[in-house]
């Protein structure tokens, strides 16, 4: 029988809000190697429509340090600062079809809605059907309505009813930057992208973006979270957690730190391995369903010790 199925394409989509951290690390770790597992393509995107968030240099010292730390992408690299003209079409293409409208709530006045699944405010439906006298936009939103059920590679059956757990989405912030959850969805349809493995953070995302697919006429990817790097206090690494960056780490030890922390459970004798030997091992041995389904859990002594010997790492 001849399979169909498209060829694998799988990406990691980092956001140039600062340097690579362990996390980061972990989620193209786990990208990377899955797709290599299915002999499929990877891309690398540089996620930085969001221009407020993105810090300059960033994004050339995460390049330069995916490469140094052996990553090997298939195309050259997307940046989403460039493909404002696609989000722009793909946000008319929803405003003709009535899958949009108008909103002048602030943040202010939401304060008191009920939380949605990934702590942000659920919408009220102020604006819904029309603004109010006097109001003018400051932002478009998505119709949120109809349930979202799909299978995590990784986290399982997972369903989100988006009227009473999301509610209307923002793709079109007031100051004119198009959202995440637009701008992701329009560049995965543009690569072709059949496989999207990315950290259990943006689980809550996932609702969304499959609706936006299916408003666009897009097809819906496979989905697999990764659990997310902690710190000590149960915090996610970030900038704003002063997570270290991985720049001035040991490539080696570092990504036999990764793999620990996915399960992969690589032998004591790759400790005197090279780096490329170890992509080897990893590639030829990787195995998602090894991966813990937990949603968090802290990083490896190996890797705390690492960070340790480098408290001040240079870029």
């Amino acid at each position: 029988m001849i399979d169909a199925s498209p060829p694998y394409v799988g990406r990691f989509a980092p956001s140039p809000s600062g340097p690579l951290h362990f996390g980061s690390l972990v989620a193209a770790v786990g990208s990377f190697l899955d797709a290599r597992a299915r002999r499929g393509q990877w891309l690398l995107r540089i996620e930085d429509v969001d221009t407020p968030r993105t810090v300059p240099g960033a994004a050339q010292d995460i390049i330069a340090t995916l490469e140094r730390f052996g990553f090997e992408w298939d195309f050259e690299p997307v940046w989403q600062s460039a493909r404002l003209d696609a989000y722009r079409d793909a946000f008319e293409r929803l405003k003709a079809a009535g899958h949009v409208f108008p909103c002048a709530c602030t943040r202010r006045e939401m304060a008191d809605s009920a939380l949605a699944r990934d702590g942000s405010r659920l919408y009220p439906g102020t604006c819904r059907n029309g603004l109010p006298p006097g109001r003018s936009a400051h932002a478009w939103r998505v119709r949120a309505q109809g349930r979202i059920v799909f299978a995590d590679r990784i986290q399982g059956r997972q369903e989100e009813d988006l009227a009473t757990e999301v509610g209307d989405y923002v793709v079109l912030r007031g100051d004119g930057q198009f959202a995440y959850q637009l701008a992701v969805v329009v560049d995965d349809a543009a690569a072709g992208v059949t496989d999207i493995v990315r950290g259990a953070d943006l689980l809550g995302s996932t609702g969304r973006q499959i609706h936006l697919q299916h408003l666009l006429g897009y097809p819906t990817p496979a989905y697999a979270h990764l659990p997310v790097v902690v710190n000590a206090a149960g915090e996610k690494l970030s900038k704003q957690t002063l997570a270290a960056p991985v720049a001035a780490l040991s490539p080696a030890r570092a990504l036999l730190a990764a793999l620990a922390f996915l399960g992969q459970n690589p032998p004591p004798a790759l400790g005197h391995a090279s780096l490329r030997e170890i992509w080897k091992w990893a590639a030829a041995h990787w195995s998602l369903a090894d991966v813990p389904r937990r949603l968090q859990a802290e990083a490896p002594d190996t890797f705390s010790g690492l960070a340790r010997q480098n408290p001040n790492p240079t870029h």
